[in-house]
């Protein structure tokens, strides 16, 4: 083999070697591409006694995050939210929101969001999410869980933290987050919310109603969903 030869045969290697070191670069390139969602609905379950509509938790967060990501829009739950805490109508609500939902879109995403009942009424919906449903919905934002179990990877506090992430919620007997929806979740409880920290005394009902104004809680929302939907966290 002439010198020329042996030198267009090694260069040839060289291009091949580069090209198939390359190739799973790509590939991961593109599925961090199909794990951006380019349509969503953020399907949000208000808590006991708010007028139907948006929950006053939710107004901000929401906004920031349709403002930042496109192709989203917000859908309310349709449920009474009565004091008798019966939720089951909100939790088939939220069930066909995302099963009509992918018979319109099969593409679109969702992220569930629930304070207080509305929290619970998510929680009792999970069980029931599954295959394709299960894996449209990229996370779960939920404030004063009265169905938080103590001990969860997904259990924090009004600033991230874990003064509560051992406490269990009112109710954490009659429902709870299963295991294979701990890692889309994120279940934020203030210290001394007497609805889902039972840890620490008979609580303040003020702190339960401070996550609409705690720019700490509205931020983790923000940031949370955001990565949630573009495939970051």
């Amino acid at each position: 083999m002439s010198s020329l030869a042996a030198w267009t045969k090694a260069v040839c290697l060289l291009l091949l070697a580069s090209e198939a070191l390359a190739s799973p670069i790509e590939k991961i390139e593109q599925l961090e591409k199909r794990a951006v969602c380019t349509a969503y609905t953020l399907i949000e379950t208000r808590g006991t006694n708010e007028p139907q509509g948006p929950s006053n938790s939710f107004k901000t967060m929401d906004a920031a995050i349709i403002a930042q990501v496109m192709g989203g829009n917000e859908y309310d739950t349709v449920y009474p939210a009565s004091i008798d805490q019966i939720s089951i109508v909100g939790t088939n609500d939220i069930i066909n929101q995302i099963n009509n939902g992918l018979k319109a879109d099969p593409k679109r995403c969702f992220i569930l969001e629930g304070y207080s009942q509305g929290a619970a009424a998510t929680v009792d919906a999970m069980p029931r999410l599954t295959g394709a449903a299960f894996n449209a919905v990229k996370g779960v934002f939920l404030l004063g869980n009265p169905h938080r179990r103590a001990g969860l990877a997904c259990n924090v506090d009004a600033n991230g933290g874990t003064t509560t992430k051992n406490s269990n919620g009112l109710t954490a007997l009659l429902g709870g987050i299963p295991s294979n929806w701990v890692s889309k979740t994120l279940d934020v409880c203030a210290y001394n919310d007497p609805v889902c920290d039972t840890a620490h005394g008979l609580g303040d009902v003020n702190v339960h109603l401070s996550y609409k104004s705690d720019p700490n809680v509205q931020n983790q929302g923000i940031k949370f969903v955001i990565g949630k939907l573009r495939g970051t966290s």
